[in-house]
């Protein structure tokens, strides 16, 4: 009875291990499958509802569906899923290109301010440095020609900010307007209380100007040597604002729709088969990064250019400090104007009644038979408005130094940033090079594909991201740098062969320009072998006499009038004052220290 018991109850056992084997697989399978990842990822990084993920993988008309992230086997995506990848990975590049950008693009803008600001201050210097002249030398030309003052520095300001403002034609305006004010309050300070001077005298005035030349060469040098030193200003600043504009355009640049599939096909398939960890392979990023950047590398070469010239540009503006010595010379040339016409007073008189027809009898100002000139009390000693502390420290000169350098050295990292971007969003937490890592199709210890190089030619042989045409916002961007580039070799053709500025930034005092020298009355440049004349010595020699050395009278040859030296009025004298040189270097340390 027993032993026919026992097979019967044998004969069921493989029966009920085969079912419990079957149920595990299946609730094995079930949990393996699960979206539940797929779904806390889509979450984490805020693709979109949360609803469009199913709960668990499907296997029929969802997976057929599909545009991208086609595979053999179930699949956690869906088409409405692929569509919000493929807003959330346009999202996700652009901000990475951003993020990268964000830093040079900033650079630019904080030194770009940093400039004008200095430019600004540097007008506000000379502008009141010229005031200072007329309010306490020429008093009775003062209040009609500060406003022809503020009209002359607003132009040059608009110049330095890009302008459509001559440097020349500024200048040759400021002196047409100022002529008719020398002439009848300086040259014949008579006149006015002799006579009507209307409108008429004014205008034939400011027409004759440049044919009478009145205050001799003084208006051309002065014009000259603020169009070359402001030139290499207003230029830096519209580099400036060109590479702005390239940044820019960067980083607000569409995606392409066969670059956007390439970034869904890379990022977010994989996670349609519930591989939400696995990482790109490194050389698979670079096709898909270099596809979708194929245009922003084509800038790499003007960018290069460009910023060898932006280089260039600060070593030339900085380096000898020309911007800084012209605004300064501007008092000094404007002095020796008026001097010279007050010196030529017969001989302007005399063509200024011929063409104008003025009868103004013997100039009131000019009396043949002194030997003095008479300057309506003139002194070369009016003090300047103060700009700081008398000694200029030289921390602060270094630390306007130091500025300068970390803008130059930040330049030299950022030369190669459109043909290293790529790479650098190929880098770090981003990518994988181990040996298991996500191909595009399946999980591969290597990518095999060929890796291609930057720009659109390389692109024909990307396996992974079609390129047909280049963007065409960046192919104007590019063209726009090109052009800027050859515009600025043709404006200064000598720029690469100005000498370094670190040569001229290494601390060195110039020659003339000693920090230890506190002597208001001594401290001039070592000529070679030239008179030191103190700015003292200065003062009284043309308050006192206003001769031309070795002359006995300054008005021997009316027809020929003498030429006038006046010492301690020109650019390089005034350059040799100390407290200019105070004045000026305390003023910029003040400026960069601020920045």
């Amino acid at each position: 009875m027993s032993q026919g018991v026992c097979p019967r109850v044998t004969s069921y056992g493989p029966f009920w291990i085969l079912s419990a084997v079957l149920f595990a697989l299946s609730v094995i399978d079930v949990d393996t499958y699960s979206c539940h990842e797929v779904r806390t990822a889509f979450q984490l990084r805020q693709v979109g509802p949360l609803h469009r993920v199913p709960e668990t993988p499907g296997t029929g008309e969802p997976n057929v569906d599909l545009l991208v992230c086609k595979h053999q086997g179930p699949s956690c995506c869906t088409r409405k899923m692929e569509e919000s990848y493929q807003i959330a990975v346009k999202r996700e590049t652009l901000h990475n290109i951003h993020s990268y950008s964000y830093e040079l693009e900033h650079l630019i803008s904080r030194h770009s301010n940093a400039f004008q600001d200095m430019f600004q201050y540097l007008l506000s210097f000379s502008q009141g440095h010229l005031s200072s002249l007329f309010e306490g030398t020429y008093s009775t030309l003062s209040r009609n020609a500060l406003p022809h003052v503020n009209q002359l520095f607003s132009s040059l300001s608009l110049y330095l900010r890009g302008a459509n403002v001559s440097v020349d034609g500024a200048i040759q305006q400021f002196f047409n307007n100022l002529f008719p004010l020398v002439y009848t309050q300086l040259i014949n300070p008579g006149i006015e209380g002799s006579m009507m001077v209307g409108s008429e005298m004014a205008d034939c005035l400011r027409m004759i100007r440049q044919d009478v030349n009145p205050f001799g060469p003084h208006p051309a040098i002065m014009a000259q040597e603020l169009a070359g030193a402001m030139g290499t200003g207003r230029h830096l600043s519209l580099a400036l604002e060109e590479g702005l504009e390239v940044m820019d355009a960067t980083g607000n640049f569409s995606l392409s729709r066969e670059c956007v599939k390439g970034l869904v096909k890379m990022v977010y398939c994989s996670h349609c088969r519930g591989l939400t960890l696995i990482k790109p392979c490194v050389g698979y990023c670079l096709n898909v990064m270099r596809g979708c950047l194929a245009s922003v590398s084509e800038l790499d070469q003007p960018w290069r250019r460009y910023t060898s010239l932006l280089e260039q540009l600060t070593h030339a503006m900085a380096g000898h400090h020309s911007l800084e010595l012209a605004l300064l010379g501007v008092r000094g040339h404007i002095d020796e104007a008026l001097l010279y016409a007050q010196l030529h007073g017969p001989l302007i008189t005399a063509t200024v009644d011929k063409v104008c027809g003025l009868s103004t009898g013997e100039p009131t100002g000019m009396q043949p038979t002194s030997p003095e000139v008479t300057t309506l009390a003139m002194t070369s000693s009016t003090p300047l408005p103060s700009a700081g502390p008398s000694q200029p420290l030289p921390e602060q000169k270094l630390m306007r130094l130091a500025h300068l350098r970390e803008f130059l050295m930040y330049l030299q990292r950022y030369k190669s940033f459109f043909a290293a971007l790529p790479e650098m969003l190929c880098e770090g937490d981003n990518v994988v090079d181990d040996s298991t890592c996500w191909s595009g199709d399946d999980v591969v210890e290597s990518y095999t594909g060929r890796v291609v190089g930057n720009g659109l030619h390389a692109q024909r042989q990307n396996p992974e991201v079609k390129v047909r045409t280049p963007n065409p916002t960046l192919a104007e961007v590019k063209e726009r740098l090109e052009r800027f580039n050859k515009e600025t070799q043709e404006r200064f053709p000598k720029l690469g062969q100005m000498e370094a500025w670190e040569e001229l930034g290494s601390g060195e005092i110039d020659e003339g320009s000693t920090t230890e020298c506190d002597d208001e009355d001594g401290c001039q440049a070592s000529g070679d072998g030239q008179d030191k004349t103190s700015h003292t010595d200065v003062s009284n020699e043309r308050k006192s006499t206003g001769r031309q050395p070795g002359g006995d009278s300054p008005y021997e040859s009316p027809v020929k009038p003498p030429s006038v030296r006046v010492v301690g009025g020109s650019l390089s004298a005034i350059w040799m004052r100390p407290w200019t040189l105070v004045l000026l270097l305390t003023a910029l340390c003040f400026q960069w220290a601020l920045f």
